[in-house]
C-alpha cells in the first residue's frame, strides 16, 4: 500500500489530542470534511462507472484521491476532450487502487476446517487508522468479510462475533463492539459499513445481540456500559415516531400500521443509484419503466436488509424490476427491534430505572402483538413479510420466517408450524435454501447463507425441535467442509440445493474469505464436536 506523507499539523493535532480526555476525542463526523465519491467527483464519477471502466462498481468508490477531488474534476474537465484521452488511464494516474484480497496466503487443506479459519482471523483483521478515500477510520482493531468486502459489515460482524467467540478472541469482540459505538456516537447510528457511500443507510440491527455475546464473556454489567449507544441507535431507528399519524403513517423507517400499532420498515435517504453499484441501479431503473427514484429507494432499503437481492422484496415475486421494499414490513427486522426493546428494558434494571425499564417492555410487548397479528398468516401457517400498502401479507415465503422464533416470540403452535414447513420445503442436501424462489438473485434458491442457518438452527432449538436443527447442522458444516475439502476455501454462499455446484447470482462473483462463514461454521463445531470428527463419506448428504 502507498506510504502517506506525514502532515505537520495533523501530527501536532494527534498529540495535542492525547493530552486530551477520551471522551473529546471522538467529535461527529462533519459531512463536509468527508470524501463522498459520487458527489465529490460529480461527472467523471458517473463516466467512470457507466463506462465500465473496472469490471467491479465497488472499485472506483473504494479508490483513493492522489489529490483534492475538486483538483481531479478540474484536470479532468481539460483533458477529456483531448484526442486520445484514456479514461482508465486517467483514473490510474489520479487515484490509487483499492487494495485486492490478501495475497501470499496458503490454504493447507491437511489441516482442518477450524485450524483454517483460526489462521484466517489475521488475514481478515485490519487495524485502526486514518481516513483513507471513502472508507472511514475505526479506533480499534476489526474482521472485514473478505473478497471485494474491505470494509467492516454491520449484521455480518455478529456472526463474525460468533467464531470469534468460539476462538477465545474476546478482546477483539470488544475491540469491534467499540468501533460500532463509535460510529454511533459520530454518525448517529451504525451504517450498513465503514465507507462514506454507506452513511445514507444502516443494516439489520444486531448490536444488542453483539452486546450479548459479550455480556457472555465479561459479565452482564457490560450491559450497562453500552446502553447509552444501544438508546442512541434506537432512537435512529424510531425517528419520526412521534410525527407519524393516521393521515401520514410513514417516517423514514416508522410505520403506523391501520390500528395505531408502531411497526418499521427499512428506508434509505438518498434516492439516487448506489455508488458501489452505480451502474447496475441506472440500468435497471431505465429497464424498470418507472420512476427512477422510486426504484433508486427501494434498491438501497433492500440494500439496508442486507437481502440484496431477494424476491421478498419484489412485487411480483421474480423480478428486480417490481421492487418495492419501502411498502413492506419486515418480520426480521421487527424482531429484532424487539430485541432491542427488551435489552433496553434490560439495562434500565440494571441502572435502577425501573420506570424506563417498564416503558421498553410495554413497547416490546406491543411490537409482539403487532408482529402477530401482521406477520403470521392463519391461511398458510407461516410468518411473512407484510404489504402494508396491500394490507396483506406478501406470501413470499423465506427464512426470515424463524426470526420470531429466534427471540421468542411465536406461540408454540407458530414456532411448530414453521418447523414443518423448514423441514418439507427449505431442508436440502446442504442445508436450508433461503427462499423457495428461483429469480437469479443471491438471497434466493438455489443458495444458503451462514448467517440464515444459525438463526434457523437457533430458533428451532428455542421450541425444541432438537431434531431438525440436528439435522440443518449435520448438512450445513458437511456442505461447508466438503467445499474447503475440494477448493481450500470458505465462501460467502453457497448452493444447498446441488451439492456440485457452488452458489451464484447477484451483482458480483461468490466472494471467499469469509467472515461469518467461518464465525457460524465455529460456533456450529464448538457446540457440535461431533460435526467436525464425522468422515465426510459418511454423512448423509442426499435427499
Amino acid at each position: 500500500m502507498r506510504q502517506q506523507k506525514k502532515h505537520p499539523f495533523r501530527t501536532l493535532t494527534f498529540f495535542l489530542l492525547l493530552l486530551l480526555p477520551f471522551t473529546f476525542v471522538i467529535q461527529p463526523l462533519r459531512a463536509q470534511e468527508l470524501y463522498k465519491p459520487a458527489q465529490d467527483l460529480g461527472e467523471l464519477f458517473e463516466h467512470v462507472q457507466l463506462q465500465h471502466v473496472f469490471p467491479d462498481s465497488k472499485t472506483f468508490p473504494d479508490a483513493t484521491p492522489l489529490a483534492p477531488p475538486n483538483e481531479i474534476l478540474q484536470a479532468y474537465g481539460q483533458q477529456k476532450d483531448q484526442p486520445g484521452f484514456d479514461l482508465k488511464a486517467f483514473v490510474l494516474a489520479n487515484f490509487e487502487m483499492p487494495p485486492q484480497p490478501a495475497s501470499g496466503f496458503t490454504t493447507d487443506t491437511s489441516l482442518s476446517v477450524v485450524q483454517h479459519v483460526e489462521r484466517l482471523w489475521p488475514i481478515l483483521t485490519r487495524e485502526p487508522g486514518a481516513d483513507g478515500g471513502s472508507l472511514i477510520a475505526l479506533p480499534k482493531k476489526y474482521i472485514v468479510p473478505g473478497g471485494r468486502f474491505r470494509e467492516i459489515y454491520y449484521w455480518d460482524s455478529f456472526f463474525t462475533m460468533l467464531g470469534l467467540q468460539a476462538s477465545g478472541e474476546t478482546e477483539l469482540i470488544q475491540s469491534m463492539v467499540d468501533n460500532f459505538t463509535h460510529l454511533i456516537n459520530t454518525t448517529g447510528h451504525i451504517p450498513n459499513g465503514n465507507r462514506t457511500y454507506y452513511l445514507s443507510r444502516s443494516q439489520p440491527p444486531f448490536f444488542a445481540l453483539m452486546l450479548r455475546v459479550l455480556a457472555k464473556e465479561k459479565d452482564k454489567e457490560v450491559l450497562k456500559t453500552y446502553a447509552p449507544a444501544l438508546r442512541k441507535e434506537y432512537a435512529f431507528w424510531m425517528d419520526g415516531v412521534e410525527q407519524v399519524s393516521a393521515a401520514n403513517p410513514t417516517h423514514r423507517r416508522v410505520v403506523r400500521m391501520a390500528d395505531g400499532s408502531i411497526l418499521n420498515r427499512y428506508w434509505d435517504d438518498q434516492p439516487e443509484p448506489r455508488p458501489e453499484s452505480y451502474r447496475e441501479d441506472v440500468e435497471l431503473a431505465e429497464a424498470s419503466g418507472r420512476a427512477p427514484e422510486e426504484v433508486y429507494r427501494n434498491i438501497r432499503a433492500a440494500a439496508e436488509s442486507g437481502w440484496d437481492f431477494s424476491s421478498r422484496w419484489f412485487a411480483d415475486a421474480q423480478n428486480l424490476s417490481t421492487i418495492h421494499t419501502t411498502d413492506i414490513i419486515p418480520v426480521d427486522l421487527n424482531a429484532l427491534l424487539y430485541h432491542v426493546e427488551r435489552t433496553l428494558a434490560e439495562m434500565a434494571e440494571l441502572e435502577g430505572n425501573k420506570a424506563e425499564a417498564a416503558k421498553f417492555e410495554k413497547l416490546a410487548k406491543a411490537r409482539r402483538k403487532a408482529l402477530l397479528k401482521y406477520n403470521w398468516s392463519e391461511e398458510a401457517d407461516f410468518f411473512y413479510d407484510y404489504d402494508f400498502v396491500k394490507g396483506a401479507t406478501t406470501n413470499i415465503p423465506s427464512l426470515a420466517a424463524v426470526f420470531p422464533l429466534y427471540f421468542c416470540m411465536a406461540k408454540k403452535k407458530q414456532a411448530a408450524a414453521v418447523a414443518r414447513k423448514l423441514e418439507a420445503d427449505f431442508l436440502q442436501p446442504g442445508g436450508l435454501v433461503t427462499t423457495l424462489n428461483r429469480t437469479g438473485q443471491q438471497w434466493d434458491a438455489p443458495n444458503g447463507w451462514a448467517p440464515l442457518q444459525w438463526m434457523s438452527i437457533q430458533a428451532l432449538r428455542n421450541y425444541k425441535h432438537n431434531q431438525l436443527a440436528d439435522e440443518i447442522a449435520q448438512r450445513w458444516v458437511a456442505k461447508n467442509r466438503e467445499v474447503f475439502q475440494n477448493t481450500g476455501k470458505l465462501m460467502e454462499k453457497y448452493n444447498v440445493v446441488d451439492m456440485t455446484l457452488q452458489a451464484g447470482g447477484g451483482e458480483y462473483p461468490n466472494q471467499d474469505g469469509f467472515g461469518w462463514t467461518n464465525g457460524v461454521l465455529l460456533k456450529l463445531i464448538s457446540l457440535n464436536p461431533e460435526l467436525l470428527e464425522v468422515p465426510l463419506e459418511e454423512l448423509e448428504l442426499q435427499e
